[in-house]
């Protein structure tokens, strides 16, 4: 029987019976004793079975739907290693046995009968239970080693450090300050002394990027990066876990643990208590963004030079509205000095572009012609692939054939050809799992051209849909085959992809190359609209 074997850990901190090697020769010899040809190995390493997000498990289920199915089976060495969510463990193995695929743990024998169907639900329901109890386990320990004042993360703050304390037999750790003429603690104090002088986050950044300061990851100075330090109450000593206070952490309904004076505090907590009051008098009042329509259109496409998205804002209370860099308005202009962009101007100006040189049927057609040569090109690749692997194969067969016939006539003794018809063996057994794989991807990769009118058809509504629609309507259609918008100075490139309706019919279409377009006289750039 072809089969695949399967293996994971969710951390190297594992028994070493549940190590990958371990499950790995144990699932090799199984195949080995019941005469099983293993065809490829998919291994997860610290990924948890509570979720199917797992790179290699996705692929082995990928590689499960080709028609027809590759192999039979897949080897796991127990249940829990497949899956410890009883809802994934039934999805996919309804999933797998409409393919004809049986997952089998070695070291749970159990049969196709119904007592044999009931054991498998008590073992999945086990393992889910399990899996989840230990997790509440975890959980209860951290919060009972917080409440005690000791320290549950592994980086800790700017200017703080872990400290080691003997607690019985375990060590166990809580924050120390830096020492006091450290560049951390400088950099902390002097952000708390430029928030007690009324200087908000944005500036300090720009002080301390200007100075040349950096933070713990060598990375420059933002105004979130300045927040989180501000509000952090390690700094004056007090240990906070699970949240914030008024904040249960996510996925709990437990108050924070909260523990006053847990370690030597760098800034004293009146001072701390005073830059919060200053910071929430600063505070811009809080709108949920469902009540106010987005009325910029291309949030979300568009970028910097710098590598920064560009997002909307306003000026002058709402009379005027423009794109700017998120770089330089977060860390100054140090970081950027792009300009600020007009809204209306650059919105009108990519609306343009993509109607002349995007939605004109001369372009459309161009483009599905290149759409179909890529698809060409993809399924002659694997055609090729797969006409070579058949020609060395048959080669190897004949190869064996004359060996074999060398051997029935004793023109050659067995001594003589055991070794080379061993190495043509395990050659041909090679290309064989190799042909098996390659015709997966030919038959994942079937896809139909794209009908050029059905493209043309939509883009004509389309085109008009820009002029007429809403903005959330044009901002939807936009994204559909946008990817993205870059700014550079006075220039605008466009980088997109074949406009497709949304009815699904093509959208497995492989290697469609992202396009750029250039406007301006000669094709080759956007003349700016900006200029002052």
């Amino acid at each position: 029987m072809k089969v695949v074997i399967y293996a994971r850990v969710s951390s190297d901190a594992q028994d070493v019976d549940l190590s990958i090697s371990a499950q790995l020769r144990a699932l090799r010899d199984y195949a080995s004793k019941e005469g099983h040809e293993i065809l490829r190995e998919f291994v997860d390493e610290a990924e948890s079975g509570r979720t199917a997000s797992r790179p290699a498990f996705r692929e082995m289920i990928a590689l499960a739907k080709a028609k027809p199915a590759p192999f039979e089976a897949i080897l796991v060495w127990k249940l829990n290693r497949f899956a410890r969510s009883r809802i994934d463990s039934i999805t996919y193995k309804t999933l797998l046995k409409s393919k004809g695929i049986k997952v089998i743990s070695i070291n749970e024998p159990l049969n196709d009968s119904p007592s044999g169907q009931f054991l498998e639900g008590v073992i999945e329901s086990m393992d889910e239970f399990y899996s989840a109890s230990l997790g509440q386990d975890v959980k209860r320990g951290m919060r009972e080693n917080a409440q005690r004042g000791f320290f549950n993360g592994s980086r800790p703050p700017q200017g703080l450090h872990r400290v080691p304390v003997q607690d019985g037999a375990k060590i166990r750790y809580k924050l120390g300050p830096d020492p006091d003429d450290s560049v951390a603690v400088k950099v902390v104090c002097r952000m708390f002394g430029m928030a007690l002088q009324d200087m908000g986050c944005k500036e300090i950044a720009k002080v301390m990027n200007k100075e040349g300061f950096r933070t713990a990851n060598g990375q420059s100075w933002g105004k979130t990066t300045v927040h989180k330090i501000l509000t952090n109450e390690a700094y004056c000593g007090t240990l906070v876990w699970g949240g914030r206070p008024g904040h249960p952490a996510i996925h709990s309904t437990d108050p924070p643990v909260r523990v006053e004076n847990a370690w030597p505090a760098i800034i004293d907590p009146a001072s701390f208590a005073l830059v919060q009051e200053k910071m929430a008098s600063k505070r811009p009042k809080t709108i949920h963004p469902r009540t106010i329509p987005s009325r910029y259109l291309l949030s979300g496409l568009l970028f910097c030079s710098c590598g920064h998205a560009m997002t909307g804002r306003s000026a002058k209370s709402h009379q005027y509205f423009y794109y700017t860099c998120n770089g330089g308005f977060k860390k100054g202009k140090d970081a950027c000095n792009a300009r600020a962009l007009p809204k209306e101007k650059l919105e009108q100006l990519v609306i343009e572009q993509v109607k002349h040189r995007v939605l004109n049927p001369q372009s459309l057609e161009e483009l599905v012609g290149l759409v179909n040569m890529e698809l060409d090109s993809t399924h002659d690749i694997v055609k090729e692939k797969l006409d070579i692997i058949n020609a060395e194969l048959n080669d190897v067969e004949i190869r064996l054939s004359k060996l074999y016939d060398a051997l029935e006539t004793e023109k050659l003794s067995l001594d003589d050809l055991a070794p080379r018809i061993k190495g043509l063996r395990v050659r041909q057994d090679e290309l064989s799992k190799a042909r098996l794989l390659v015709e997966a991807e030919k038959i994942t990769r079937v896809v139909k051209h794209v009908d050029a009118e059905i493209v043309k058809a939509y883009a004509r509504d389309m085109e008009c849909l820009l002029g007429e629609a809403d903005v959330l309507e044009s901002k939807t259609f936009l994204r559909s085959f946008i990817k993205r918008i870059e700014i550079d100075g006075g220039s605008a490139k466009i980088h997109y992809v074949l406009p497709m309706p949304p009815d699904g019919k093509m959208k497995e279409s492989l290697g469609v190359l992202p396009m750029v377009t250039f406007g301006g006289e000669g094709g080759t750039r956007t003349p700016t609209p900006f200029s002052t």
